[in-house]
C-alpha cells in the first residue's frame, strides 16, 4: 500500500481518487470544498485537504509524506503545477493535458531524481501505450487515432457536453494541429480537414484535426504517417468555427463601457452552462486506433476499438473512467516497476515488457474494454 495524493478533485480527479483508494492510502487536494465533500461522501477513507494549487508556489509541505502524486488539474495550470511537483522532488502521473512541451521539464525531473509520466489519459494516454507496445514489435508505417466524448442526447446547436473546463476544450479548438505525413511534420489549423466517419456501434460522426499527437511527434519520429482527429456529431465543427472566426475565442483585451475583458473568458463562461455535463446526462467515449506496418515481412493492420458508456451505479462518466482509470493503471504499474528518472511519455511505458498487458487488464477489470482486430494486408 502506497500513500498517494491526487491534485484536483473534479470529475476525473474524483474517479481516480476513489479508484486508487481500493488499494492505497489516498488524499485528495482541491480548492473546491464541494468537490472534496463529494469524495468523502463516496468513500470516507479518502482524506481531503483544502489547498490553492494555483496560488501557492511551494508544494514541499503539502507533498512531503506521499510516495506518488497524481495530477488532475485543468490544462491552463498544468505545466506550472507539474513544475512545482518536481521541485518538491516527488514522482508524478499527470493527466492535465497542458499546451506546453512536457519534455521542457525533463532536466528538472532528472536533477531531482524523480519521474513524471505525462499525458496519461485516454488519447493521448492509452492510445500512446498501445502504439508504444506495437512499435516495439514491428516497423510501424501508419498510425491514426480517432477519439471523442459525446452526450447520447443531442441538443442544438453544439450537440456536445464537456466533462472538462470549457477553456480547456476551447484550447483544443484554437491550438494549431500537428500531424506527420510522409515523414514531414504538417501544421494545420484545428478543426481543419473535417470529414464524416462511420464508427461501429455509434454511427456517423465528423472527425477534424486537433493537436493530439503531442509527445508522439518527439518519441515516434521514425513513423512516417501519424494523425489524430477529434470526433463530434456532424455540424459541431461548423458552429465552433463561426465562434472562432467571429473573435469569440480572442485572448486580446477589449473594452465595453469602460470595462475591460477578454472575449474568450466571456465565451467560456457562457459555454460552461451550455456544455455542463450533469450527473444525470448519459454520455459515451469512443476511440478507434488504426496501426499499420511491417511485421516479419508481412504487412499488418491492427484496429483497436473502445466504446464506454460510463457506470450508472457509481455515477462515473465514461470520460472519467476511460481517462482516469488509464492514469490509475499507470500509477499502479510504476509503483511496482519504478521507471527511470525524467519526464516520460505513455508510449515509453507501453514499450516496457508487461506494461501494455497490465494496463489493458486493469481497464478491463473496471469494464473499460478494448476490442482488437488483426489483419494481414498482403
Amino acid at each position: 500500500m502506497a500513500k498517494i495524493v491526487v491534485l484536483g478533485a473534479g470529475m476525473i480527479g474524483n474517479a481516480m481518487a476513489l479508484d486508487l483508494a481500493g488499494e492505497h492510502q489516498v488524499t485528495a487536494v482541491d480548492i473546491n470544498k464541494r468537490s472534496l465533500e463529494r469524495i468523502r461522501k463516496a468513500n470516507s477513507s479518502v482524506e481531503t485537504e483544502l489547498f490553492n494549487l494555483k496560488e501557492n508556489d511551494d508544494y514541499n509541505d503539502l507533498l512531503s509524506e506521499f510516495d506518488l502524486v497524481v495530477c488532475a488539474v485543468p490544462g491552463f495550470m498544468g505545466f506550472e503545477t507539474l513544475k512545482k511537483i518536481l521541485n518538491a522532488k516527488k514522482p508524478v502521473v499527470d493527466i492535465s493535458f497542458f499546451p506546453e512541451n512536457c519534455f521542457d521539464l525533463d532536466y528538472l525531473a532528472k536533477k531531482n531524481d524523480v519521474f513524471a509520466i505525462a499525458d496519461c489519459g485516454v488519447a493521448p494516454g492509452m492510445s500512446n501505450v498501445i502504439l508504444g507496445h506495437i512499435d516495439s514489435t514491428m516497423e510501424v508505417k501508419k498510425y491514426e487515432c480517432l477519439v471523442g466524448g459525446l452526450p447520447i442526447k443531442r441538443e442544438w446547436p453544439f450537440n456536445y457536453k464537456a466533462p472538462f473546463s470549457p477553456i480547456d476544450v476551447i484550447e483544443e479548438y484554437t491550438r494549431p494541429a500537428r500531424y506527420v505525413e510522409n515523414g514531414e511534420l504538417v501544421v494545420r489549423a484545428a478543426l481543419s480537414d473535417c470529414e464524416l466517419m462511420e464508427i461501429k456501434r455509434v454511427g456517423t460522426l465528423e472527425a477534424f484535426n486537433t493537436d493530439g499527437l503531442r509527445t508522439l511527434i518527439h518519441t515516434m519520429d521514425h513513423i512516417p504517417n501519424m494523425k489524430e482527429k477529434t470526433l463530434r456529431y456532424p455540424g459541431h465543427a461548423e458552429y465552433i468555427g463561426v465562434l472562432l472566426k467571429s473573435g469569440f475565442f480572442s485572448t486580446q483585451e477589449m473594452e465595453v463601457e469602460g470595462m475591460a475583458f477578454r472575449p474568450i473568458d466571456v465565451t467560456a463562461r457562457i459555454l460552461k452552462d451550455n456544455w455542463k455535463l450533469k450527473q444525470s446526462d448519459e454520455e459515451f467515449t469512443v476511440l478507434r486506433i488504426t496501426i499499420e506496418g511491417d511485421r516479419n515481412g508481412k504487412q499488418k493492420r491492427y484496429i483497436y476499438r473502445m466504446l464506454d458508456h460510463g457506470c450508472q451505479q457509481s455515477k462515473t462518466s465514461s470520460m472519467a473512467r476511460t481517462t482516469g482509470y488509464t492514469a490509475t493503471a499507470i500509477a499502479n504499474y510504476v509503483l511496482q516497476n519504478k521507471p527511470e528518472s525524467g519526464v516520460l511519455a505513455p508510449e515509453t511505458i507501453g514499450a516496457q515488457e508487461g506494461a501494455y498487458a497490465y494496463v489493458l487488464d486493469y481497464l478491463k477489470s473496471r469494464g473499460v474494454d478494448y476490442r482488437i482486430e488483426e489483419f494481414t494486408l498482403d
